[in-house]
C-alpha cells in the first residue's frame, strides 16, 4: 500500500523552504481532508471534529471522532519543522568592490560549505504596520555564497568556513536595498515592513535520483521527511475507539526548543489539556489521558555512510531503504526506553514493514531530539524514531524513495492500533 509517494514529498518539501510554510502547507492538506484551523485565543468546539492550530511556525492537529470519553489515551506523532540554513540578518545591506551584497548567519547546526556556490532563493514572513504578517517565497535563485578558488586558498586540503566573514550572499552587480527589492517584488511598500524572519534555501527542486529513480535528493529532509509523513498518517488514519490521534510539529528543535512554540514550550501540554477540557473532562481526566498516552518523536537518523563505514556503530548499521529506525540511546539523548520500543516496534508489525535499531558510537558525540524535551514537559512515555538519511544538515540530503512510504505506514500503524 502506497501511504506516501517520493514524489508528494518532493513536491512538499519544494512548497515548503521554512518552518511558516512547512505549517501552511500541512494546513492545505489539512483543510483538504475536513480539519478546522481554530484559533488560541477563541473558545474551542465541545463537539468531537478534526481540528489544527498553529502558532509560528509550529502546528498541532488532532482528531476526536472516535473518542467517547474526557480521558481517552492520545497518539502523539511529533516532528520539527525547522531546518539548518542561513538567514539574513536585521542590518545586511552591504557594498563590497562595487556589488550588493547582504550578510547572512547559519540557523542551527548548518554544514556551511555545502552552501557555497549554491543557487539560493530566499523566503520566510514579513510583519507589516498594519499587523499584518505575509509569506514570501522567491524560488528564482538571487543569492549565491561564492567559494574563495583554489589558487588563492592557504590550505588547499579543506574548507574553513567562517560564520562571521564567509556567508555574506552576493545580490547584485550594483550595492542596493535587498529588503526594498524584496518588498517591491511582492507588492510591498518598504516602510511598511516591521519585522522580517527571512531565511535561504536551495533553490534547485527536489529531484528522484538512481538508475532507477529509487532515491530522493532534496534539501531539508530532517525533518521535513516526518512532517510529510506524520501528516499522511494522520489523514489516513483509521478511526480507533478510545484513541485521539494527535500530530505535533514544532519550529526550532535545531536551536534547543526554547521558545514560545518549541518542543519546550507549553503549546503541546497545554494543547491537549484544552482537548480535554473541551470534551468536558477536568484535570483528573486529563492526567489519567496522558498516563495512558505514547508519544513517537519522529526525526531523521543517520543511514550508514558507504564511503565512511567506521564512523557508525558496527553492530548497528542502517541501511536505506531498510524501513523505519527505532533510536536508542542509554544516557537518554533519545526518549527511547524498553516499553516505548515495544510499542513502536508493534506498529511496524501491524503495517507491515522492517524495523531497524540504531545505537551512535559510544566514542561519537550522539544528537539529540524532541523526544527528550516533550517526555520531560508532559509526562508521556515517548520512543524516539526515525527515518533513515545521508548528508544530514547539509544544504541537499538524500533518503530512499521506499523509506518514505514504509515511514508514513508505521506511523499510521501507531496512530491506531489494533
Amino acid at each position: 500500500m502506497v501511504l506516501a509517494s517520493a514524489a508528494d514529498l518532493c513536491a512538499f518539501v519544494d512548497a515548503s523552504p521554512t518552518p511558516f510554510h512547512v505549517c501552511a502547507t500541512a494546513a492545505a492538506g489539512l483543510d483538504a481532508a475536513g480539519y478546522l484551523r481554530l484559533s488560541e485565543a477563541a473558545e474551542w468546539p465541545t463537539e468531537p471534529g478534526r481540528f489544527y492550530v498553529v502558532r509560528g511556525g509550529s502546528l498541532i492537529a488532532w482528531s476526536s471522532e472516535s473518542s467517547s470519553s474526557a480521558s481517552d489515551a492520545f497518539r502523539v506523532v511529533g516532528g520539527h519543522t525547522d531546518s539548518p540554513n542561513l538567514r539574513l540578518k536585521q542590518h545586511h545591506d552591504l557594498s563590497i568592490e562595487g556589488l550588493g551584497v547582504v550578510a547572512l548567519e547559519p540557523y542551527g547546526g548548518a554544514w556551511l560549505h555545502s552552501w557555497l556556490d549554491r543557487d539560493l532563493g530566499i523566503a520566510g514572513r514579513l510583519s507589516l504596520r498594519s499587523g499584518e504578517t505575509v509569506l514570501v517565497h522567491v524560488r528564482e535563485p538571487v543569492l549565491r555564497v561564492p567559494q574563495l578558488a583554489i589558487h588563492l586558498s592557504a590550505e588547499r586540503k579543506a574548507v574553513e568556513v567562517d560564520p562571521q566573514r564567509h556567508l555574506n550572499a552576493i545580490w547584485s552587480q550594483q550595492p542596493g536595498n535587498f529588503l526594498g527589492w524584496l518588498a517591491e517584488r511582492e507588492g510591498l511598500d518598504r516602510d511598511d515592513i516591521s519585522g522580517f524572519d527571512l531565511m535561504t534555501h536551495d533553490a534547485v527542486p527536489s529531484v528522484l535520483t538512481g538508475a532507477h529513480a529509487e532515491l530522493v535528493a532534496a534539501p531539508r529532509l530532517d525533518n521535513q521527511a516526518t512532517c510529510f509523513a506524520g501528516l499522511k498518517a494522520l489523514i489516513a488514519a483509521q478511526a480507533v475507539p478510545g484513541i485521539r490521534p494527535v500530530l505535533a510539529l514544532f519550529d526550532h528543535e535545531e536551536v534547543g526548543s526554547t521558545s514560545e512554540r518549541g518542543a519546550q514550550s507549553d503549546l503541546l501540554a497545554t494543547t491537549l489539556e484544552r482537548i480535554v477540557s473541551s470534551a468536558g473532562g477536568t484535570r483528573e481526566d486529563l492526567h489519567r489521558a496522558v498516563a495512558a498516552s505514547v508519544s513517537a518523536s519522529g526525526d531523521m537518523g543517520h543511514a550508514t555512510h558507504p564511503n565512511h563505514t567506521d564512523r557508525h556503530e558496527p553492530l548497528h548499521h542502517i541501511t536505506l531503504g531498510g524501513g523505519p529506525m527505532l533510536k536508542l540511546n542509554v544516557n537518554l539523548r533519545y526518549a527511547t526506553d524498553a516499553v516505548g520500543a515495544a510499542v513502536f516496534a508493534a506498529a511496524c508489525e501491524q503495517a507491515d514493514v522492517p524495523l531497524q535499531r540504531f545505537e551512535n558510537r559510544a566514542d561519537l558525540p550522539c544528537g539529540s531530539t524532541i523526544g527528550p524535551l516533550s517526555a520531560a514537559r508532559t509526562g508521556m512515555l515517548t520512543v524516539d524514531v526515525g527515518a533513515p538519511t545521508l548528508a544530514m544538515h547539509s544544504i541537499r540530503e538524500m533518503m530512499s524513495g521506499s523509506d518514505i512510504n514504509t515511514y508514513a505506514r508505521a506511523l499510521g500503524a501507531f496512530f491506531a492500533p489494533a
